[in-house]
């Protein structure tokens, strides 16, 4: 069975999907829209058959897909789901699901009327260190947690304003929070701090904080901590360290060191974790079984929350119950 797919959206993270499409058999890039037109077409030139849009009804109306890949900025979610509900193709969708709590949940709603398959673009939880994070602390007990994103700031126009992206927590260390709900479970409350303390004065426009921490409490009774910053000139620190009492495991972009009493272990990462998700997301098309997707819609819903509520806390100064 050969599967028709098409793109809302091609910019980067689009084509880090495209690449791993183009090795996989019975795929068929069928569909490209974006609303730069000349984008458009330029991926669809690259693809014998392909057609390139600058609307998504047109796109939908053009062609008969079995999947869809929605690739869009924060700000520019909301159409593309919606018509892609309507009309019932399944569809992987890149993170952050949005700007604000509205949006996302009323989307989330119709996904759910509709039992459509869908898949979240949190590609960490398919390295080999998250499951193997998941089992080592099923024989633990995990205190706390330590994440971090610490890098600079994406030169892309609405990535530094806040109507854009969300900010740095909803648009990147969103993949923290997740791993952390990931490996260590649901969240119950935040309260964060955020500044804007250097990047202002650099890039003209830019209104989105540049330094924030968040305080976490879960379920469990854990305690996390993540922050994130966008002011350096160098990327430095990204990942989540978990403390139990069994010692600690770092887990990292590149794999996860377990420090115990009896030394340290390091277990690289070995796939490549977009190729993972987007065989993950091909299977349940072509089956109906979406069991080795590992963030849907509804899943991925309640990380957005969690970094909408921490946006919420940075503006009131006091803490958000979630749930």
């Amino acid at each position: 069975m050969t599967l028709k797919l098409g793109f809302i959206g091609t910019g980067g993270i689009a084509n880090q999907h495209i690449r791993n499409l183009v090795q996989m058999e019975g795929v068929e890039l069928a569909a490209f829209c974006d609303v730069d037109a000349g984008r458009a077409q330029k991926a669809a030139d690259e693809h014998a058959g392909a057609k390139a849009y600058s609307k998504v009804d047109d796109m939908l109306d053009g062609s008969r897909l079995d999947g869809v890949y929605v690739c869009v900025p924060p700000m520019a979610h909301g159409e593309a789901e919606d018509r892609l509900v309507e009309r019932g193709i399944p569809f992987l969708v890149e993170k952050p699901l949005g700007i604000d709590r509205e949006l996302p949940r009323s989307i989330g709603d119709k996904v759910k009327n509709r039992k459509l398959i869908t898949s979240v673009g949190y590609h960490w939880r398919y390295n080999e260190s998250a499951a193997l994070a998941k089992k080592l602390l099923a024989g633990s007990k995990p205190g706390m947690a330590l994440g971090y994103w610490m890098g600079g700031m994406p030169m892309v126009p609405w990535w530094r304003v806040q109507a854009g992206s969300g900010g740095q927590f909803v648009e990147q260390t969103t993949h923290i929070v997740d791993l952390l709900r990931y490996v260590c479970g649901e969240v119950q409350e935040v309260y964060a701090a955020y500044a804007l303390r250097v990047m202002g004065d650099k890039v003209e426009g830019t209104d989105v904080p540049d330094v924030g921490t968040v305080t976490l409490k879960l379920a469990n009774g854990m305690i996390a901590t993540i922050s994130n910053t966008c002011l350096l000139p160098v990327g430095h620190h990204v990942g989540l360290d978990i403390y139990t009492g069994s010692g600690v495991l770092e887990l990292r972009g590149d794999g996860l060191k377990e420090i115990a009493a009896e030394g340290t272990s390091v277990h690289p990462n070995v796939t490549n974790p977009y190729y993972v998700e987007d065989e993950a997301f091909l299977h349940a098309l072509r089956t109906g079984d979406a069991s080795r997707i590992l963030s849907d819609y509804e899943d991925a819903l309640k990380t957005h929350e969690i970094t909408i509520a921490a946006n919420e806390s940075a503006l009131s100064g006091r803490p958000v119950k979630l749930g």
